[in-house]
């Protein structure tokens, strides 16, 4: 044991204020930080160590508490908050960047036919498919046909409607156009986030009181968990989706383009992930990731449950996902 930190920070809960929107952005910038997806697998290991050592009032001699706190983060970003597991690489939000800036951008670079809208509409939709699923709520596991259903239905529902958008807007302006894979996108978060956490929806996801206490699994809140994470989603492919079609509809009519024309999908990209680089952090930040409702807004069941073993407890907390 080290004098040197103290043994009382709660590294349960984020380092900064989560009932303030520059807390939870503060949280988020550390969390979705791209650099974290570097990391070796020791890394992580030590990480989790320290953590789960420093839980049972374990650490060693000369540890600070920055460095407690950048332990914490890295095992923040590359284990689930509920079970715990190691997540998937590109599931992980510290891969929203690279990865939506590659796909976002080549979407809205090869737009104009169809096979090249349905086949980055269907990398898209399968890369959110695994966010999804890795950024659930709840520890409860989805067998493998539920996983396989889920995917197929929410990736078939996220092309067809985007081909669609697509067909509509055969005939209008250039720089409509370029909003085509905007409107898409969003349109599939609303399919393809409710279907790849259905199970929550069906068994509900774990309430607990403050002190992290669990009462109960709720549907009440798996809705209000989806519809939060569906808002931030969309939100988050906002910027990076609506301000690169207006430059690079003014780029394209400069000699530069016209004379490289392979330098398109670059720009766009870099574009892309500037954008994302503040848009994901932000608007994960919307919402507190720790979130919480009105034990009377809970069903009647889970309701009489709480008001036997609490019945001074007020609101029910949970982890919305992200």
């Amino acid at each position: 044991m080290s004098g040197e930190l103290p043994p009382n920070i709660n590294i349960k809960e984020p380092r900064w204020d989560q009932s303030t929107f520059v807390g939870r952005a503060n949280h988020f910038f550390t969390v979705t930080d791209p650099r974290n997806i570097l990391l070796t697998n020791e890394q992580l290991e030590n990480a989790r160590k320290i953590v789960h050592d420093y839980r049972q009032g374990i650490f060693p001699p000369g540890l600070t508490e920055n460095e407690l706190w950048r332990a914490k983060y890295i095992y923040d970003s590359a284990f689930h908050p509920d079970t715990g597991e190691k997540m998937i690489l590109i599931g992980r939000m510290s891969a929203q960047v690279p990865m939506n800036m590659t796909i976002t951008g080549c979407m809205m670079t090869f737009y104009r036919t169809t096979p090249a809208v349905l086949f980055w509409q269907w990398i898209n939709q399968s890369f959110n498919a695994v966010v999804n699923y890795t950024n659930r709520s709840g520890d409860a596991p989805l067998t493998v046909n539920e996983l396989g259903t889920a995917y197929v239905s929410a990736t078939t529902g996220a092309v067809a409607t985007a081909l669609g958008l697509n067909a509509l807007t055969k005939h209008v302006s250039p720089l409509i156009g370029r909003f085509v894979p905007f409107a898409a996108v969003a349109a599939a978060n609303c399919i393809n986030i409710p279907l790849m956490r259905q199970r929550e929806l069906k068994v509900g996801i774990p309430v607990t009181d403050e002190n992290g206490n669990r009462l109960g699994e709720s549907a009440n809140a798996a809705k209000q968990a989806i519809t939060q994470v569906v808002v931030s989603r969309i939100l988050m492919a906002a910027p990076g989706m609506a301000i690169p079609p207006f430059i690079m509809n003014t780029l394209e009519k400069k000699a530069f383009l016209k004379r490289f024309p392979w330098m398109s999908a670059p720009i766009q990209v870099g574009l892309v992930g500037f954008c994302l680089v503040f848009a994901t952090p932000l608007c994960c930040a919307l919402f507190p990731q720790k979130s919480s409702m009105s034990v009377t807004s809970l069903e009647a069941e889970l309701q009489a449950k709480i008001r036997e073993t609490h019945p001074e407890l007020q609101r029910a907390y949970f982890n919305k996902g992200l």
